[in-house]
């Protein structure tokens, strides 16, 4: 039987198949040229439009609202009206919005959409003030701004969904092969596979040391061995060779890939960095005496991403205590009545760069828990794998409700005030649990826990204990202030379904 015939007997030779359907009808070249046309007419329109309704609510539908003496006719604004979405879109490609690398990847693409609309408000406020004969409403400047903003993200937002459905049968998918199926291969390898939306059809392995065919890891095979690279690439049409540095054991093999495919417009290069388990800080790049030295942050987050973290925590922390301050008297009081003992538990928890502190919660069950569990060998052994009980005799009847709407956790917003915890952030983990975090211990405790996250959003205890992992190191990797915004507005809906909540 042929080498080809055993690889059809694999599942990614099903999505290879959707994948090369999907190209014969568009190229994939074209299926991106044929995207970022459809991104530069939304842009122009959404930006037309947001101008056109700031002039509108400014000057017609809530001029009473504001200076009547500086109201302005539809004739003054025009020129601006029908210019501004050219400048708009200028700017947009500066910064990159209509780069492939920057389409289609998590909150990135939101965050430069947002510098570009504050750059685009800062040309013209320069603009006003070095032409005096050019005048410019504040109220009208603003809501530009804003509704440039808000419009162009929400069609960016649809057409990703769209190329997302698109997606599954083949669109704009790129086959990639990682090259090294040690450990570090293995890790990419899941990680790519999580992700679903990431645009990469995983093919499999090419590895030295594994005969072709054979199958490594959650389906993958191996492809064949290192020098069959070229003869693979072109098979089975790869875009992306992904290197797992630490798999190419001399340094011959990597200056000869980077040799014949660095400069290649067919495939691309990525190599990871080898310091997989560290990753999530960061790295920087310093020259001491002309040498270029990597240099490995200790904390995730630095500079202007810390101010924005506290400001973000701060403000909704102190917004949300007023609000809530009476519903936490109530919920004190039941806690009191349900059953004796304190009103609130004390967990102790691991925080940034390994610091432990206590982190508050109602109490949610009786003092004397562990006599009664004792009588369940078999939800003791339960605890013990998972750190949850789905069914927990434990629990009062006041805390079982608090636990399905999350209200047991409100007072952790006081550990939020004391820079303990921040209001999005992985989940917290008690010292017991490290160890299960195996080579991401350390990944972990580089930012704040969260009193909600990706974990949180995601089915919370529904969800496998390796996946956990998971998702908390998605959110490390790719914290933005945006993220943390996404997980606020979507922790709302979680709570009120309470999936997986107990």
């Amino acid at each position: 039987m042929s080498l080809r015939s055993e690889l059809e007997k694999f599942p990614f030779m099903t999505v290879s198949r959707k994948i090369k359907k999907a190209n014969s009808l568009i190229p994939r070249n074209l299926q991106w040229v044929l995207y970022i046309a459809a991104l530069l007419l939304s842009d122009a329109l959404m930006t037309f439009f947001a101008f056109w309704l700031a002039y509108n609510f400014r000057f017609v539908t809530f001029v009473e609202y504001f200076d009547q003496t500086a109201s302005v006719s539809f004739a003054t604004y025009s020129f601006l009206l029908y210019s501004m979405p050219f400048l708009w879109l200028a700017i947009f490609s500066v910064n990159g919005l209509y780069a492939r690398d920057n389409l289609l990847g998590g909150t990135q693409e939101y965050s430069k959409l947002f510098r570009s609309a504050s750059e685009g408000f800062l040309l013209i406020v320069i603009a006003g003030f070095l032409g005096p004969s050019l005048v410019i409403a504040r109220g009208w400047l603003l809501m530009a701004w804003m509704f440039t903003f808000i419009f162009s993200a929400f069609a960016r937002f649809w057409l990703r969904r769209l190329v997302y459905a698109l997606r599954k049968q083949g669109f704009f998918l790129t086959p990639a092969v990682i090259v090294g199926a040690n450990q570090e291969g293995r890790w990419l390898a899941e990680q790519l596979l999580k992700w679903e939306t990431s645009g990469l059809h995983l093919v499999g392995f090419v590895d030295k040391k594994t005969p072709a065919t054979f199958p490594l890891f959650h389906d993958l095979v191996s492809l064949g061995t290192v020098e069959q690279l070229g003869e693979i690439i072109e098979r089975y049409n790869i875009g992306e060779v992904i290197l797992a540095s630490s798999a190419i054991s001399t340094r011959d093999y990597l200056l000869e890939i980077f040799r014949k495919y660095g400069i290649s417009d067919k495939v691309n290069i990525r190599m990871s960095s080898g310091l997989y388990e560290i990753l999530t800080t960061g790295l920087t790049v310093n020259e001491f005496a002309y040498v270029p030295l990597v240099y490995v942050n200790k904390v995730r987050l630095t500079g202007s991403d810390t101010i924005l973290k506290f400001l973000l925590d701060y403000v909704l922390t102190l917004g949300s205590l007023l609000v809530l301050l009476p519903l936490l008297l109530v919920l004190a009081i039941l806690v009191k009545l349900s059953s004796p003992g304190p009103i609130i538990h004390k967990r102790r928890v691991m925080g940034l760069n390994g610091k432990q502190f206590y982190a508050y919660k109602f109490r949610t069950m009786v003092v004397n828990g562990d006599e009664v569990l004792a009588k369940y060998p078999e939800l003791q052994e339960e605890l013990a794998h998972n750190h949850k009980l789905k069914n927990d005799p434990r629990v009062t009847r006041i805390g079982a409700f608090m636990r399905k709407y999350s209200l047991d956790e409100l007072p952790q917003l006081f550990n939020v005030l004391k820079r303990e915890m921040s209001l999005v952030g992985p989940r917290m983990i008690s010292p017991e649990e490290v160890a299960m975090y195996k080579q991401f211990d350390m990944n972990l405790l580089t930012v704040l826990p969260g009193l909600t996250g990706v974990w949180q959003v995601s089915g919370r205890s529904d969800v496998s204990y390796e996946e956990r992992v998971r998702l908390d190191m998605y959110y490390i990797r790719n914290w933005s202030i945006w993220l943390d915004l996404q997980l606020l507005f979507q922790t709302i809906p979680a709570v009120l379904k309470s999936r997986g909540a107990y």
